[in-house]
């Protein structure tokens, strides 16, 4: 963040499970939930949110949202202000069979942000495949969206290059640089 703050970056991308890690990878089982240490992703969220302040840059992180009742978790993409406070959430609506099992709740509605005047959603992994996604964004007026994965197939990028030319707007995509592989569960 440093780096990018001082080659007079305004808003910096992170990819998706920044923060918690993700499902089925770094979050091994779906009871592990219930034992994460959701504090100390708290602690680091702060962190990062003091950090845009003083650097004077706007962040957007992904982490998993803590719900209630033994629920599983959003997978969210937290919005930072330049003043290291926090603007919104966005909780990834569209989710794989998979994710729907048990790994995470789905999220209800879009969300937009301002950063000098331009005006951003934001979408996450999979919901690259669903265009509602890109022209809700741009009937709302955005002008770029910002996606976060953990990891960028081939078909995702294709996607989101049709999605950016056909609805008119930037798309930027954020992935890790390295992806632990592993066998995901059958």
């Amino acid at each position: 963040m440093s780096s990018a703050a001082a080659q007079g970056v305004r808003l910096i991308n992170f990819c998706e499970g920044a923060l918690s890690g993700y499902g089925k990878f770094q979050i091994m089982a779906q009871d592990d939930w219930q034992t994460y240490d959701w504090a100390a992703q708290d602690a680091e969220l702060r962190a990062i949110a003091e950090l845009c302040g003083k650097l004077r840059i706007f962040a957007v992180v992904g982490g998993a949202h803590r719900l209630s009742n033994g629920h599983p978790p959003h997978n969210s993409l937290y919005v930072l202000s330049e003043r290291g406070a926090l603007i919104t959430r966005y909780d990834k609506r569209f989710l794989s069979n998979s994710e729907l099992g048990g790994w995470y709740t789905p999220g209800s509605q879009p969300i937009i942000f301002e950063v000098d005047s331009y005006r951003f959603g934001c979408a996450i992994c999979i919901e690259s495949q669903f265009e509602e996604v890109f022209r809700e964004y741009e009937r709302l007026g955005v002008d770029g969206v910002l996606f976060s994965s953990y990891g960028i197939a081939p078909h995702f990028q294709i996607a989101l290059r049709a999605h950016a030319g056909l609805n008119c707007i930037w798309i930027n995509a954020a992935t890790p640089y390295r992806k632990p592989m592993r066998d995901l569960p059958e």
